[in-house]
């Protein structure tokens, strides 16, 4: 068991040093594999890297990932952004609650966290800033927005936690349904009292707001509203409802967003081979770190792990609540060091049998454990979604405000998470009733 305590110090070693975590997994996996069993490791190491290489469920990925590049660049997320900005920009906080709203409607239209901030934040702070909002609550607002790709299905995580565990993903994702819009309805309803409280005070001379009529507004819902709606509901749909896996799904949503792409007459050859690069590139760096997270847990659990973790947990005493916040904490943890691919490739498989034996709802634990990884993207002061936002936020907007803007959806997240806790049913119900037990 010595070499399996001995990974993951000298796994974060290696990502302390710079290097990529998929090759620290798979530098780590040798070394341990070849320590403890010689050559023959090589057998252990081939066997777990062909097993995530040929998962059928992980084959969804890059579907998800070409369904939000084709979004991205179809002109939708500018049209999307108009059309709440026409129903909500009269409302104290108007932009903000826009914003907020477009992230969920992404979130659940794309599932890629990043792509979804990067996209509302270069179209929402040019907008918010010109009506005067505090960078503060722009930052804040746009980096909650973004982190919404998390708990909206369909999630990229969730379809990579569902595989790993062994489990539904069809339940997984409704399980995922009312958190998440608990989480929205926090997020909204925070926007709003700020809106009131601290309403944005217009310089004098600066442009009154765009008019619209009840027939502009109704038109362009119809248009611009309706068709990702259906699109989400098509992908939501065939999957809560048997009709198709996960990848067959995510098949239906690539397609209907080039459908999208056309008819906004947005589609080229020079817009579909960066849609196909993007794809390439983010499916390549995601599921490489599936095979290299695979092999890693496959060494571990070989050289005893899974016996070292379960002695550490009888030997503190820390019965079934305590192992559930153990595990919160070390997903939390891990979000400073790892991104959430490999957070959720070394935790899932390393948790998943302690949470099976005890008899614990794994739809409800997975929800919590989401929700913690999201919790950890916002966290300063290693959050990706403030690097991300700092990528593209301009020179006025500083490290300290993004850092104060997040605090208060941190908050809320944090507050979604004890609602989960006190009434599983949150997490629990709808899956129960979509699927049933066996689902």
């Amino acid at each position: 068991m010595m070499t399996a305590a001995l990974m993951f110090p000298a796994l974060f070693a290696l990502i302390l040093l710079g290097l990529p975590v998929a090759f620290s997994l798979v530098i780590v996996s040798v070394g341990a594999g070849l320590m403890a069993f010689g050559p023959v490791g090589f057998n252990q190491l081939y066997g777990s890297f062909y097993s995530a290489s040929t998962n059928f469920i992980l084959s969804a990925i890059p579907m998800f990932i070409l369904m939000g590049a084709l979004l991205e660049r179809s002109g939708i997320a500018e049209r999307l952004f108009r059309v709440m900005n026409m129903w909500l920009g009269r409302l104290p906080g108007g932009l903000a609650l826009a914003t907020i709203a477009m992230g969920a409607i992404f979130a659940a239209a794309a599932g890629v966290v990043g792509a979804v901030e990067v996209m509302i934040g270069m179209m929402a702070i040019p907008a918010m800033q010109r009506a005067r909002y505090n960078n503060t609550l722009i930052a804040g607002t746009i980096c909650a927005g973004g982190s919404l790709g998390t708990m909206i299905p369909p999630s990229v995580i969730a379809v990579m936690y569902a595989s790993l565990a062994q489990m539904s993903v069809g339940k997984l994702l409704a399980g995922m349904m009312m958190p998440g819009l608990i989480m929205v309805v926090l997020f909204l309803t925070y926007i709003a009292v700020q809106g009131y409280l601290n309403p944005p005070v217009p310089l004098e001379g600066d442009a009154p707001d765009e008019e619209f009529t009840l027939a502009e507004k109704l038109w362009a819902t119809v248009t611009t509203l309706l068709p990702v709606f259906l699109l989400i509901f098509a992908v939501l749909g065939s999957i809560l409802g048997g009709i198709a896996s996960p990848t067959e799904a995510a098949a239906v949503g690539a397609a209907g967003a080039l459908v999208l792409c056309i008819v906004n007459r947005r589609f080229d050859l020079v817009v579909l081979k960066a849609s196909l690069a993007i794809t390439v590139r983010i499916s390549a760096m995601i599921l490489l770190i599936v095979a290299a997270g695979t092999m890693f847990m496959g060494v571990f659990a070989a050289n005893g792990g899974a016996r070292l973790i379960r002695d550490f947990i009888e030997g503190a005493g820390l019965g079934t609540t305590g192992m559930i916040v153990f595990f919160l904490l070390v997903v939390f943890v891990l979000g400073f060091v790892l991104d959430w691919t490999a957070n959720v490739l070394i935790c899932v498989p390393l948790f998943t049998p302690f949470i099976r034996s005890s008899g614990i709802d794994p739809v409800w634990f997975a929800t919590l454990v989401l929700i913690v990884i999201q919790t950890g993207y916002l966290t300063p002061p290693m959050a990706s979604s403030i690097f991300y936002l700092k990528s593209i936020a301009p020179p006025d907007m500083t490290y300290g405000q993004m850092c104060r803007g997040v605090l208060p959806f941190i908050g809320l997240q944090v507050l979604t998470l004890i609602l989960i806790v006190v009434f599983p049913e949150l997490a629990t119900w709808l899956p129960g009733k979509l699927i049933g037990t066996g689902g």
